[in-house]
C-alpha cells in the first residue's frame, strides 16, 4: 500500500494550509490514518489521528487549529491547518494501517508511510 501526501508549502504566521494523503494499492480495509510531523533535531510526533469509525484525536499543540477528516470511499485523509505558527514548521507524514489483499487466500496487515510534505511557516 502506497501513500502520497501533498499540499505543503510556505505560509506566513496565521495562515492556512490543507494537506491531503491518498492511499493506493490492493487495500482491503484501512483501520487508521494519521498525520505525524518531524522537525529537524526532534522526534516524529503524532499530530492528528482518525479511525474508520470517525473518531479523532489531536496533539495538544494543535487542538482548535487543525482538523483531520477522512473520505473512506477515496482512501484519503485531509489535514486542515489554520492559525499556523512558526513552530508548526516540519515535514508532515501520513501513516495508514489496515489490511491488504495479497491473494485470494491471504489478507495480511500493512503499516505504510508516505514520503512527507514540507510545511514552512514564516514569522
Amino acid at each position: 500500500v502506497q501513500l502520497q501526501a501533498s499540499g505543503g508549502g510556505l505560509v506566513q504566521t496565521g495562515g492556512s494550509l490543507r494537506l491531503s494523503c491518498v492511499a493506493s494499492g490492493s487495500i482491503f480495509r484501512i483501520n487508521k490514518m494519521d498525520w505525524y510531523r518531524q522537525s529537524p533535531g526532534k522526534e516524529r510526533e503524532l499530530v492528528a489521528a482518525t479511525t474508520s469509525g470517525g473518531s479523532t484525536n489531536y496533539a495538544d499543540s494543535v487542538k482548535g487549529r487543525f482538523t483531520i477528516s477522512r473520505d473512506n470511499a477515496k482512501n484519503t485523509i485531509y489535514l486542515q491547518m489554520n492559525s499556523l505558527k512558526p513552530e508548526d514548521t516540519a515535514v508532515y507524514y501520513c501513516n495508514a494501517r489496515g489490511l491488504y489483499i495479497r491473494d485470494r487466500d491471504h489478507i495480511p496487515g500493512f503499516d505504510s508511510w508516505g514520503l512527507g510534505t514540507q510545511v514552512t511557516v514564516s514569522s
